[in-house]
């Protein structure tokens, strides 16, 4: 039988990414949806006739589905795991995990006491290509130069909740960042150090205070470093990972990956455009497979401790003007 699932917030990523990936499952059925918006709620009730909630509390006690995936703004994220959590609700969560470290580490105290399963969505571990990254760079030598690049450009990048440090937990980093970071990890794990800077400073009169653009500089202890560029303000879009190293490199853009000889001719080239919508899929998927007790739960709240000491790091060092070791922060 199908895992009956609800989505809680209805906005770009869950009609993009959540809903169409939830739909073509083949193990798991959207049961109800829930949003603040009257508006958005009627509408996705009646594109995919369901009932509809405006409260998560209400839904989680009328429905009882078996996990909800989660899509609100970070700082609504909190409550609606601890209701889940209270009914032994799982829980997929769009990225990021918490709003700051110490609320990761008492979210994750909140899961393991509750006996629930939480996942974070991170679309590109699903994503072949991104998978294939990881056997092209045991073919480049010895890596030693990591330069990653994440920005597009939005009139508004203090726009709402995601300028408001206070409500998002920070900017560019911690929102869209979170993917790198997640590469970071998932291809080389923790580095020794980081150091971040990052601004304001698109809109000097923008009136927010969550970072638009950021530099991050990090390291490791085997004499692999790199640097990150994250903006929101930034044009043209891109997006892309370019691991150096002593026999060439890897290239891995949206939708296609290479590898390089040291000349940068092209020896190997793989392309997927699709990946994105069957990623969505394949995700909820495995988190099924996850509830099942078939596969173990690869991005969870302690693997996902790590990914805020990271991010956690990068704010800190940009106070303390030096850089901090995420290591010691966890």
């Amino acid at each position: 039988m199908k895992r009956r699932a609800a989505v809680i917030g209805l906005g770009h990523q869950a009609l993009e990414d959540h809903l169409p990936g939830l739909l073509a499952s083949n193990r798991a059925e959207l049961v109800a949806v829930c949003d603040n918006d009257p508006d958005t709620l009627r509408a996705q009730q009646d594109t995919h006739d369901v009932p509809g909630f405006t409260r998560a509390a209400d839904l989680l006690d009328n429905v009882a589905p078996d996990f909800v995936i989660v899509a609100v703004p970070h700082h609504a994220g909190r409550a609606v795991i601890e209701e889940c959590a209270v009914r032994g609700v799982h829980v997929l969560k769009e990225k990021p995990f918490a709003t700051s470290l110490p609320e990761a580490r008492e979210l994750a105290s909140i899961c393991q006491q509750a006996q629930v399963e939480l996942m974070v969505t991170l679309q590109r571990r699903f994503n072949p290509l991104h998978a294939s990254v990881v056997q092209l760079l045991d073919q480049i030598g010895t890596p030693f130069l990591i330069d990653g690049q994440y920005t597009f450009h939005t009139d508004d990048p203090g726009a709402g909740w995601r300028g408001d440090v206070s409500q998002a937990g920070g900017g560019c980093i911690i929102d869209m960042g979170y993917h790198i970071v997640d590469l970071l990890l998932w291809y080389f794990g923790m580095p020794n150090r980081i150091m971040a800077d990052f601004s304001t400073a698109a809109l000097p009169d923008g009136g927010y205070d969550a970072e638009d653009t950021a530099v991050i500089q990090l390291g490791y202890d085997n004499d692999l470093y790199g640097t990150v560029l994250l903006s929101r303000w930034m044009a043209p879009k891109t997006e892309k990972l370019h691991v150096v190293g002593t026999r060439g490199s890897v290239l891995l853009t949206k939708g296609q990956v290479q590898r390089l000889d040291v000349h940068g001719k092209i020896v190997d080239e793989l392309s997927r455009p699709q990946a994105p919508a069957s990623a969505a899929t394949a995700q909820i998927d495995y988190f099924c497979r996850v509830l099942d007790g078939e596969r173990p739960n690869t991005a969870g709240p302690e693997q996902h401790l790590g990914h805020m000491a990271f991010i956690a790091s990068c704010y800190e060092s940009k106070a303390a003007g030096r850089y901090i070791d995420p290591k010691e922060m966890l």
